[in-house]
């Protein structure tokens, strides 16, 4: 079985055994999140109550939106992998959805043009977020793995937090949700983009080791990932935990309409979220390190159960008033806070150091992939059948995805 220590030297060590690139990572992904999140946050506002797209049609774009680009992390994976330059294909990757805020300036109203970029955006996300990890991993003693990308993930879930602020913050001073709004929120959002890449050109180190001569970086062998039986069921276990998730906007507009929440309280909702994943990514990483990252990854998705049945119960009437909110709002930041990053942990040690970043790719991908599958179907469903039936099947769907993990996740490597 393949080890993450294959090839690995974690390098310059700060105080807490962590490498400085683990810190560096994370302040590129914090600068990033405060642009990426300043946009997010209000978009489906934006489709939805602005642009008055139905939930069918919000749900295409938001599944485009993550998932469309699924192929293309493999593909960035296998790049980076075989270039050994992995820096450079996270900066392409980084540079892309810098640009993306830009054409948002271009895009105004229409809905192809707004798809082209959200795309556009995306694809930047899919080349640099397997590098990014992999840099990770590769920088990391593999009982570390956990608390690194804890770290990692709160530095990345502060800019998420903040993001939201700033983009009340900039719509505020320029007017409100007017053009001229949008426009300073996509002027400021790329710059505060660019300012990620220029920390990730000032700060953090590649992994240039030379790849052992037994761990020959082709097609044959990225595909031959695949044969490892240990590799398929983390890539089968993601794609059915990928379908398990419908999305923030979603859960954001249920409460939204369950609630009767004004829209200017849309934004805050993100920072409720981000706010519970800042505080718990990192003691969650250190957690899934001592006690196992499998229970803690299905703790999240258990989190995740809670915050349908929660939404299930407003949108019945069962439950009400600002605590059931809370409830939802804390939920999902756990859900985050225990997956996200964990579960690249558990991937970590799994692949062999020469091809890790195109089997984290391929991990994110099947996610990706049941979740373009995951946020269409439900918009279908929410269209057709009402929010509430479509949240109590996403509920029955969640929880069908958490015995399918465990089953195939749990026998021994």
């Amino acid at each position: 079985m393949y080890l993450s220590t294959i090839g690995l030297r974690p390098g310059r060590l700060t105080g807490r055994g962590l490498a400085a690139n683990v810190f560096a990572l994370g302040a590129v992904s914090l600068a990033t999140d405060v642009s990426a999140e300043m946009v997010t946050a209000v978009l489906p506002v934006y489709f939805v109550l602005t642009l008055q797209l139905g939930p069918a049609v919000y749900g295409v774009l938001d599944g485009l939106y993550t998932g469309a680009t699924a192929l293309l992390r493999v593909a960035g994976g296998y790049l980076a992998d075989r270039t050994r330059g992995r820096k450079a294909v996270a900066a392409a990757g980084y540079g892309i959805s810098a640009v993306a805020k830009l054409g948002l300036l271009a895009a105004g109203g229409a809905v192809p043009a707004v798809a082209a970029v959200l795309v556009a955006d995306r694809a930047g996300k899919g080349l640099r977020t397997a590098p990014r990890d992999a840099l990770i991993t590769l920088s990391t003693p593999e009982p570390l793995l956990g608390r690194a990308f804890g770290v990692h993930r709160t530095m990345d879930s502060l800019g998420a937090f903040a993001g939201p602020l700033v983009a009340l913050a900039v719509l505020g001073l320029a007017g409100g949700a007017t053009a001229d709004g949008f426009d300073a929120l996509f002027t400021v959002s790329f710059c505060v983009a660019a300012a990620g890449l220029v920390i990730l050109w000032a700060a953090v180190r590649d992994h240039r080791e030379p790849a052992p001569a037994t761990a020959r970086v082709s097609v044959a062998a990225a595909l031959g990932l695949l044969r490892e039986p240990a590799v398929r069921r983390l890539v089968l276990a993601a794609g059915v935990l990928g379908l398990a998730t419908i999305g923030d906007g979603f859960v954001y507009l249920l409460l939204t309409r369950a609630n009767d929440i004004a829209t200017g309280w849309f934004p805050l909702m993100a920072v409720a979220t981000n706010l519970v994943y800042l505080l718990l990514a990192a003691p969650l990483g250190a957690l899934a390190d001592r006690r196992g990252r499998l229970p803690v990854v299905l703790g999240g998705y258990g989190a995740l159960l809670a915050v349908y049945l929660v939404l299930g119960g407003l949108l019945s009437g069962l439950l009400t008033g600002p605590v059931a909110v809370v409830a939802a709002l804390a939920g999902y930041g756990g859900f985050y806070a225990a997956t996200d990053g964990v579960l690249m942990a558990l991937a970590g040690p799994v692949l062999p150091a020469a091809l890790r970043t195109t089997g984290l790719a391929l991990v994110q991908s099947a996610q990706a992939l049941a979740y373009l599958a995951s946020s269409i179907g439900f918009g279908l469903a929410w269209g057709t059948l009402g929010p509430r039936p479509a949240i109590w099947l996403a509920a029955a769907v969640t929880g069908g995805a958490i015995l399918v993990t465990l089953t195939v996740l749990r026998r021994p490597r």
